[in-house]
This record gives structure tokens, C-alpha cells and sequence, in this order.
């Protein structure tokens, strides 16, 4: 699996319920401007409509080198591949619990296929927030420290 882009304000923002491998539908030389990294994930999310799975807010840059004359909008909506009895499933959790669905990271698979990690997320608080900050900071000084004595 080798990762090309991650939703790092997604880990910071939500708090993570479940998550899934889904399939994205691509057009053009939208393949090769991922695999080169003109991909930002940033204030993504992924939309059930009519039973199929949607990923909006999803940046992928044009390739200087691929056909000029056709260029699909970069922040269009794609579509993801899930299986029907996992949608169904969340999109009953998403309108009872208000939860969300957000894509976490891009990747290629072991098959050169590109995949998205999506999850369903609950916002966390702003105590939360401060919280998990405070943990990551205890965290990296335990790490210097063992650096340091080792």
C-alpha cells in the first residue's frame, strides 16, 4: 500500500466510529495527477444519494502533461464504490446519530487500484480537542526522551 494523501484535520477534528476501503471512479489523467500527488483531501465529504456513495470537496490538480483540450473540473464530484449493505448501514447511522462520512487517506492498493479510506466520524468538542493536543504533546516528549536515553 503506498499512501499518496491524508485528511490529517480529520483525525484532529472528528472522532473515528468505523472505517472502509472504497473504490473512486476517475476520468482522464485524473490517475496520473494522483499518482504524481496533485491531490488534497482537505474539507472533503462523502454524500448518500439515492443509495450511491458521492466524495465531495476533493481537489485533483490538471497534469501539465496530459491533454489540454480536456480537462474535467478539479473539485467535481466523484463517485465511490461500496457494497449496498454497507451504505444502507450508514446512511441509517448517519440521519439517527448525526454522524458524517469523511475520506481519511488515498492510496494504491496491492493491485495499482486506487482506493480511499472513508470513515464514519462524530465531531469531537473543543475539550476534546485541547485534550487530544495535550496527549500529542506528552506523547512527543516521551518519544524525545527515550530518543535521548537510547
Amino acid at each position: 500500500m503506498r499512501e499518496i494523501a491524508r485528511n490529517k484535520k480529520a483525525f484532529f477534528d472528528y472522532e473515528i466510529l468505523e472505517s472502509l476501503e472504497a473504490g473512486v471512479v476517475l476520468v482522464g489523467a485524473e490517475v496520473k495527477a494522483i499518482r504524481a500527488g496533485r491531490v488534497n483531501l482537505k474539507d472533503n465529504f462523502v454524500k448518500i444519494i439515492r443509495g450511491e456513495a458521492f466524495l465531495f470537496g476533493v481537489h485533483v490538480s490538471h497534469l501539465q502533461t496530459a491533454n489540454a483540450h480536456y480537462t474535467p473540473d478539479e473539485r467535481r464530484v466523484r463517485k465511490l464504490l461500496l457494497h449496498k449493505k454497507q451504505l444502507l448501514k450508514w446512511y441509517a447511522q448517519v440521519g439517527q446519530q448525526r454522524l458524517s462520512i469523511v475520506a481519511l487517506k488515498l492510496y494504491f492498493n496491492a493491485k495499482n487500484r486506487v482506493k480511499l479510506q472513508v470513515a464514519l466520524v462524530r465531531g469531537k468538542k473543543l475539550y476534546d480537542k485541547r485534550e487530544s493536543m495535550k496527549q500529542k504533546v506528552l506523547d512527543m516528549e516521551a518519544k524525545s526522551q527515550l530518543k535521548y536515553r537510547g
